[in-house]
């Protein structure tokens, strides 16, 4: 900015982005000064590079609010954690399957564990099946990232959503069969 700008010849651009021309970093600062403005070194990469002149303070003020907006558009992932036993009955199973869809629709990713305690740790198959049922009872809204595997006790498997236009679709159906269903 101004007087830090040590290139010996600059590109200027005004604030409505009309350009200037390449001038000498003096006669760029002298330019600035009598609009009453900054200049501002905007690319200093380029061959000249490319200055602007703008008010600094708004400058900084309009950085500040893009970036504000770009972070409230970002949406941050949750992972939601279900959790099984080797003997979870079909029922819960089930039960535990819709909530995983239900996070899945939302846009969060699920990891699913399944705890051997004594004996149990024997029937590693059982915990597979039980985590391979419950991806396929969710394979509509969501992908295995990672497949099952032992870690310790605990055998774990990992969901994420699948793409999110295709999800955004399936929760408008959805919504629109539950308003049907009530009516």
């Amino acid at each position: 900015m101004n007087d830090r700008i040590r290139a010996p010849k600059v590109r200027v651009v005004d604030g409505d982005g009309e350009q200037l021309g390449i001038m000498d970093i003096a006669a760029a600062r002298a330019v600035a000064e009598e609009a009453g403005l900054d200049l501002i070194e905007v690319a200093p990469d380029g061959d000249p590079p490319v200055c602007r002149l703008l008010d600094w303070g708004r400058f900084r003020y309009e950085q500040k609010k893009k970036a504000k907006e770009s972070h409230k558009k970002a949406k941050q992932t949750e992972t939601k954690n279900i959790r099984l036993r080797p003997n979870t009955s079909t029922h819960d199973i089930q039960f535990k399957t819709r909530n995983a869809i239900k996070f899945l629709k939302q846009g969060n990713k699920v990891n699913f564990t399944v705890i051997f305690r004594g004996p149990e740790l024997r029937h590693k198959d059982i915990g597979r099946d039980q985590l391979l049922n419950m991806a396929e009872g969710c394979e509509e809204h969501g992908e295995i990232e990672v497949p099952p595997r032992m870690e310790g006790r605990r055998m774990l498997m990992l969901m994420t959503p699948k793409s999110t236009t295709a999800s955004k679709d399936s929760s408008k159906k959805d919504q629109q069969q539950d308003a049907s269903d009530r009516s």
